[in-house]
């Protein structure tokens, strides 16, 4: 915060205190003093009984009642010198008795007590929101008569349009005069306001505190918390507090019952607020705009008004409201049109009025003020006035009405403004400035924005920051209609200053100071030695104070990116940073310590994807309208939308607070369904372009694709489009048709000579593209529209075909006629190999082999089991036992290629991402549960405990059965229905462990006295229990009155040896009555509890089972595409294949082009460009909805009748106007007759001819008539 001058030089100080905790108030009374007089001067109106400070001579203490001599020569009582301070007696919350129950603050305070301090307890500890205007209505006190259209201004025109600014109210906050009316709008337009309102008014009353009626009722040294204030007779006029402020200052000078005491510190506290910065945290561009508004007033106003204006305080004087402001209105109109009055002599210095205007003022300050007796100091003021008339702005309100007034306090400070600024400025900058500052973008549009006056980027530039970091779009959208170019604004550096502009509390920030306090830590960590005892916190806390590079960079940006996108992409800002090539997180930290440490050049060049990083920005800091905003403007809109929604969501994670959580959730889901709308468009549009669109690389999202971004969101919407499950039923179906029987496929998969026949119907790539190349196309012979998009794979001799062109379109003798390369064709296989390989490399047969050989596996492993489970070495293994083994060998070696040998990332991220996934745990599990049986197995000593594991793990191996159907489209959703269900069964056993514990612990205890043995307590406390849901109730022991065959005894030797203790028989009956409750609780109430939860969790999922059925399909089928035609055991063979295509030949794998399609040139442009024509086409038909939706008629129906009801104001004052001017000439026309009559009748003048005749100017008209 800036101070002024040196009024606030302790300002930092006094935040310091101020920013303590709200239950310690005790430092309140020790910074903030009150005034009392300590100087009797008597006045000489009240015989002696009064001192001049307006007190009673009891009231004064009695030194200064003994100094006679003092009072003897003392004439004029001045609060400075006859008053002492001590700390304040009056502060904390106010509450009004029979009002509302929300409270208001209040202080007294010195008169001298400096603003600054005033200010930040304001803002900051009673925590009313910074203002972005500042309105301190002046005059208008005491019991006068406010007028009816003052009235209606305040209320229509000043608070509607504060309302709208987010304003501060400054008046006497007073019940009297302007001060209650003011109150009263407040409180109605605060009632008719929505609660979620960001732009309140705050309504601040500043009187003296010796005027406030009742304040003995807030005065107590440790301050009120809340203080009863009562108020009687509310409908009256009073000097009371009105109960519609939000805070009330009482300045203190000493004096009781006297008006004036709180001017100066009102007027220092204006001064000092309007050089304070507007926006979040004084993020804003222009300081915060304070405007005096005079209505009425007395002739002592003169001097408030001149002080004010002499430090460049505009003013707005309300005309025809009474008293000092028709004078000022008056001499300000009547004065400056008189083109004879020059107001001063110009050259060096002070201006020195002439003598015709000090006595035209002189005139007009005695016919408003005839009472006045100080004429002269008076009228020296008002000419003082008249040289600043510059900063005054007088308001007709009578004539003009209220409902322009925001744009009547806009061109007021304007026009103050203007003769503030440098003559280089433009005109309108300061306008553009307060216009983003109050966030009337309708007041920028049709004022500033209408075609009249050409933008300049530099003038834009300031409000464009301004606009981004205090939330306002709708500019952001107008500065880029109208002449900013966002590649030219954008630079790296101002996108770290952004993120450096992020609030404080805010989750996005919290994250930015834990990624820069580690690289600050680090780094001083290992640059000196000195720090190795203390924490990285301090020594990065100690690093942010010492110099450059201690600030948030890009780095911090991308550290918190790669935690919110996880593996999903690359890490984003490295190319800028110069961090592209190091793989190594430690080495990154340490090279950008480096950079940032250095003149970091990279803060100059232009931002590469300015719309994705503001949208980013935007998303960051959960700002919808903004986010939705750069999303329009940003390319690759679907993949725009998905990042959108993986960043909030994974940001809600971490929220804490469940209001901004619930925010997140719902922003990720909107722009997963803008992500789906938008994919819609486009797949109708084309639907092999849309498939391109969804594997493509993107270099904006760090070389991700829509599916795998989708995926990283968990974008379920997304996944369940008709277009991403067509992509991926032709990858799973490859080049065979969708329309395959399953028997077809059994059956060719066991005869593979029939795959030969016509039994399965292929795809013909060659015939394709024959068509394709049939079509004429404009860009050249042999191209189809499709094939300029980019070409979209899905089987494996689309991939060759590819591969080939590629390596035909880069070899320098491709043959050329005419200048246009000829498409190259690559060399046929025979109809044997192409055949096979079509079947066989399809993702479908590979799963339909490994199903059927699990299932062989599951079978072996259950013979082993059963039949053929041989003793250890060296009578066994059998070899069938060796056979398993083998087997499960091949499948961990799959386990671990799928794991470690795909894709790009690091070796902790593909650990990361196999643990995540549940049925990778499930794999983890039996294959420990394995080795460990078949090493228990091996010893004669465990060779039990090792059979039981493996009896166990082939529990486990045939679960996992389970995650193979998860394909089927009848078995998916059932499956995850069911796993869903899983979790209300955990609830359910919890209550009925609960149940059961309690009833087990009872029932034995009251049938057997004394049972030490374990295992029997064991059964008949938790099993038996169990087994009554179910009906097996051993009537027989429960009840005495049964024969119960069974050897008992009470000896306790005997049942200390493990004899069966008898039955207690005096308490049976309490055991028959829990058994009744038991069942009844067990069996009626817990089990349908457990009925009503299924069916409550069926009919939910039911309803999306297929959405995420669908979402999950996605997994499986990238596992089986990546996976070898073989199944397990003879996989291995596979193994080896690839280890010697991959290692020894290094051949690279071309699958990789069914999800991951690269496109560079002419043609990613060409999609981006495709695409961007259908999310405008998209917009385009929502704006439409939207204006046909009844709300928006509303509106364009209720702007029409504002229109229509204007011109019919400005026609009635039309009507005044011609009846006016219809008056002024019946009375001339009067006259002249009189003129004519006298003259007629008269002697002395003898005319020529007669007075002409009156002719009838509208016939037509009076005949009608």
């Amino acid at each position: 915060m800036r101070d002024a001058g040196g009024e606030g030089g302790g300002g930092g100080d006094d935040r310091d205190k101020i920013g303590k905790s709200e239950k310690d108030q005790s430092w309140i009374p020790k910074i903030i003093k009150k005034r009392v007089c300590t100087a009797f001067v008597e006045d000489s109106f009240s015989n002696g009984a009064l001192c001049q400070c307006g007190g009673e001579r009891n009231a004064h203490a009695s030194v200064a009642l003994g100094d006679y001599f003092s009072t003897a020569i003392v004439n004029h009582w001045d609060s400075a010198q006859h008053s002492s301070e001590y700390p304040t007696d009056a502060f904390g919350e106010l509450q009004f008795a029979g009002a509302s129950k929300r409270h208001s603050y209040f202080l007294r305070l010195s008169w001298d007590t400096p603003p600054s301090m005033v200010y930040t307890l304001m803002t900051v500890h009673w925590g009313l929101p910074a203002p972005n205007l500042v309105v301190s209505v002046v005059g208008g006190e005491g019991r006068t008569k406010v007028k009816t259209w003052v009235r209606e201004v305040l209320r229509q025109g000043l608070v509607k349009a504060s309302q709208s600014t987010g304003a501060w109210i400054l008046t006497s906050g007073l019940r009297e005069g302007v001060g209650r009316c003011v109150g009263e709008a407040v409180r109605d337009h605060a009632t008719a306001a929505s609660s979620v309102s960001l732009n309140k008014v705050v309504a601040l009353g500043i009187a003296p505190w010796g005027l406030v009626h009742n304040r003995e009722q807030l005065v107590n040294p440790q301050g009120s918390f809340p203080a009863k204030y009562y108020v009687k007779n509310t409908s009256r006029d009073s000097c009371c507090l009105d109960n519609n402020y939000q805070a009330f200052l009482l300045v203190d000078d000493g004096s009781v019952g006297r008006r004036g005491g709180d001017t100066g510190f009102r007027a220092k506290l204006e001064d000092y607020i309007s050089h304070q910065r507007t926006g979040i945290w004084g993020s804003g561009s222009i300081d915060i705009p304070v405007l005096c508004m005079l209505v009425s007033g007395e002739a002592s106003m003169l001097e408030r008004v001149d002080l004010s204006l002499k430090t460049s305080m505009p003013w707005l004087v309300l005309a025809g409201s009474g008293g000092m402001a028709d004078f000022l209105s008056d001499v300000l109109e009547n004065l400056s049109s008189n083109p004879g009055v020059q107001s001063s002599g110009e050259g060096d210095g002070e201006a020195v009025p002439n003598v015709d205007l000090k006595d035209r003022m002189t005139e007009r300050f005695k016919k408003y003020f005839p009472l006045e007796a100080e004429t002269d100091k008076l009228v020296e003021r008002a000419l003082s006035i008249y040289q600043n008339r510059d900063f005054i702005t007088v308001y007709h309100g009578e004539q003009e009405g209220p409902n322009e007034f925001d744009t009547v306090l806009l061109k007021a400070l304007v026009g103050a403004s203007k003769h503030r600024a440098s003559v280089d400025a433009s005109p309108y900058t300061e306008e553009l400035k307060l216009a983003v500052t109050w966030n009337r973008v309708d007041i920028a549009k049709s004022e500033l924005f209408n075609g009249d006056f050409q933008w300049r980027y530099e003038d834009l530039e300031d409000s464009m920051t301004d606009a981004l970091v205090n939330d306002k779009p709708q500019f952001v959208r107008l500065f880029t209609e109208n002449g900013l170019n966002i590649l030219d604004y954008l630079t790296y550096g101002r996108l770290e200053n952004l993120y450096r502009s992020v609030a404080d509390g805010t989750l996005l920030y919290q994250l930015l100071q834990r990624r820069l306090v580690e690289r600050l830590g680090t780094t001083g960590i290992a640059s000196s030695p000195s720090n190795v005892q203390e924490s990285p916190s301090k020594v990065a806390e100690q690093n942010i104070e010492n110099g450059p590079g201690m600030e948030i960079s890009l780095f911090e940006v991308s550290g918190v990116l790669e935690l919110l996108m996880g593996d999903v992409c690359q890490p984003f800002y490295y190319g800028a940073l110069e961090l592209e090539n190091i793989s190594s997180k430690r080495r990154a930290l340490k090279r950008a310590s480096k950079l940032l440490r250095g003149e970091c050049l990279y803060r100059h060049r232009r931002c590469l994807f300015p719309w994705a990083s503001l949208f980013i920005w935007a998303v960051l800091q959960n700002r919808s309208e903004m986010a939705t905003l750069f999303w329009e403007m940003a390319g690759e809109p679907v993949l725009s939308a998905l990042s959108g929604c993986k960043i909030l969501r994974e940001l809600s994670k971490l929220e804490v607070e469940t209001e901004t959580k619930l925010s997140m959730k719902e922003l990720a889901q909107r722009f997963e369904n803008l992500a789906h709308d938008v994919f819609s468009s486009c797949y109708r549009s084309n639907e092999s372009r849309s498939f391109t669109l969804l594997i493509r690389k993107s270099p904006v999202w760090g070389g991700t694709t829509c599916l795998q971004m989708g995926m990283g969101a968990d974008a379920r919407l997304f996944f369940s489009h008709d277009g991403v499950q067509s992509l991926l039923s032709q990858i799973w179906w490859g080049d065979m048709k969708r329309s395959t029987e399953v028997w077809k496929l059994l059956l060719t998969f066991f005869c593979p000579i029939l795959c030969y026949t016509n039994l399965i119907t292929f795809r013909n790539h060659e015939d394709q593209q024959q068509e394709q190349e049939s079509k004429p196309n404009e860009d050249g012979p042999g191209r189809d529209s499709d094939s300029l998009y980019g070409t979209t794979v899905f089987s494996f001799s689309d991939i060759k075909h590819i591969d080939a062109e590629t390596q035909e379109s880069h070899s320098p003798r491709t043959a050329t006629m005419k200048g246009i390369p000829q498409p190259h064709r690559p060399p046929k296989r025979p109809f044997i190999v192409s055949r096979w390989r079509q079947f066989w490399f399809a993702p479908v047969t590979s799963f339909l082999g490994n199903v059927l050989m699990y299932f062989l596996f599951l079978l072996l492993f259950a013979y082993v089991l059963l039949v053929d489970f041989k003793p250890p070495p060296p009578s066994g293994p059998a070899v069938t036992e060796y056979v398993l083994y083998f087997w499960v060998f091949t499948i961990v070696c799959e386990e671990i290629r799928e794991t470690f040998f795909l894709g790009t990332k690091t070796l902790r991220q593909r650990i990361r991402l196999y643990i995540q996934d549940v049925w990778n745990k499930c794999d983890l599990i039996a294959f420990t549960l394995f080795i460990i049986g078949l090493t228990c197995r091996m010893f004669h000593w465990t060779y039990g405990f090792g059979r039981d594991v493996l009896c166990v793990d082939y529990m486990v191996f045939t679960l996992r059965l389970i995650h193979i159907f998860a394909i089927h489209k009848q078995l998916g959703p059932k499956i995850i229905i069911v796993g869903k269900m899983m979790k209300d069964v955990f609830f359910f056993l919890f209550f009925l462990g609960v149940w059961l514990m309690a009833y087990g612990v009872a029932n034995q205890a009251l049938i057997y006295s004394y049972d030490p043995q374990l295992d029997r307590i064991f059964r008949r406390v938790f099993y038996r229990p169990y087994l009554h849901i179910f009906g097996q109730i051993p009537v027989e022991e429960i009840d005495v009155g049964k024969t119960w065959d069974m050897n008992c005894t009470d000896n306790v030797n005997l049942i200390d040896g493990g004899a069966e203790p008898c039955r207690t028989l005096y308490s049976n009956w309490l055991v028959v009555i829990l058994l009744v409750i038991y069942l009844l609780v067990t069996n009626i109430l817990l089990i349908n509890l457990l009925i009503a939860m299924f069916s409550y969790t069926f009919n939910e999922v039911q309803a999306n089972s297929d959405i995420y059925w669908k979402f999950q399909r996605y997994n499986l089928i990238v596992q089986y595409h990546s996976r070898p035609s073989l199944a397990p055991p003879f996989i291995i063979l596979s193994h080896i294949n690839l280890f010697i295509k991959r290692t020894i030949r290094k051949v690279p794998s071309i699958k990789i082009h069914h999800f991951v399609l690269q496109l560079s040139g002419k043609v990613a442009n060409r999609l981006t460009t495709w695409e961007t024509i259908q999310k405008e086409d998209f917009l385009t038909a929502q704006n439409k909805i939207q204006k046909s939706s009844d709300s928006e008629r509303l509106k364009r129906m209720s702007v029409k009748v504002d229109g229509v009801l204007k011109h019919l104001t400005e026609s009635r004052d039309f009507d005044h106007r011609l009846r006016a001017l219809e008056n002024e000439m019946e009375y001339c026309s009067n006259a002249l007759s009189w003129i004519v009559d006298t003259l007629a009748q008269g002697s002395t003048f003898k005319p020529s001819r007669p007075p002409p005749t009156l002719r009838d100017a509208f016939p037509c008209s009076s005949s009608s008539t």
